[in-house]
């Protein structure tokens, strides 16, 4: 379920490397409505790569498990509840400001109007994908997406930052 590390930005510093580090944890929702359109959002202003797609979620709290803390971020950021997450694919992702494993769920069923409530944007999308610039650690959910889905060709249109693919350590 978890591939090598995925290291952004290798040209850039790093404080401490990927075996001192410990990961930042977080749940990302793939929500996924029954057309087969999943939801990007942007980044909001303020974060690190502010304006780049992804799917939203965000850090575990203390305590919480993988799907408490999907519950309540996408309720945060978007004002929605989900009844179920089942984690589907994890990921570690080497940026220059953290080490972090995302968890990854599949949510097919929400309730509630969404709203963008961290001022971000929000688009949904299908494959290739059409919004950018595309998170790096968006990009192997893409992947998957398209490998599930027997889609062949290029799964987004821009990469903007360096990345490359290492091995677990």
């Amino acid at each position: 379920m978890t591939e090598g590390v995925l290291v952004v930005d290798s040209g850039e510093p790093r404080i401490g490397d990927v075996v001192s580090r410990a990961p930042v944890e977080v749940a990302v929702g793939v929500l996924i409505q029954p057309d087969g359109s999943f939801l990007l959002t942007s980044r909001p202003p303020g974060k690190a790569y502010a304006g780049y797609w992804e799917f939203p979620g965000g850090k575990l709290e203390a305590g919480e498990t993988v799907q408490d803390a999907l519950r309540r971020e996408l309720h945060e950021e978007l004002g929605i509840l989900i009844e179920s997450a089942v984690i589907w694919k994890v990921a570690m992702v080497d940026y220059p400001h953290a080490l972090v494993r995302l968890s990854f769920c599949k949510v097919l069923h929400w309730t509630g109007d969404m709203q963008m409530r961290e001022q971000q944007s929000c688009a949904w999308q299908t494959l290739p994908v059409r919004v950018a610039p595309v998170l790096p650690g968006t990009v192997p959910v893409l992947r998957w997406l398209a490998s599930e889905r027997g889609f062949v060709g290029e799964t987004h249109g821009w990469e903007p930052v360096s990345s490359e693919l290492g091995q677990d350590q």
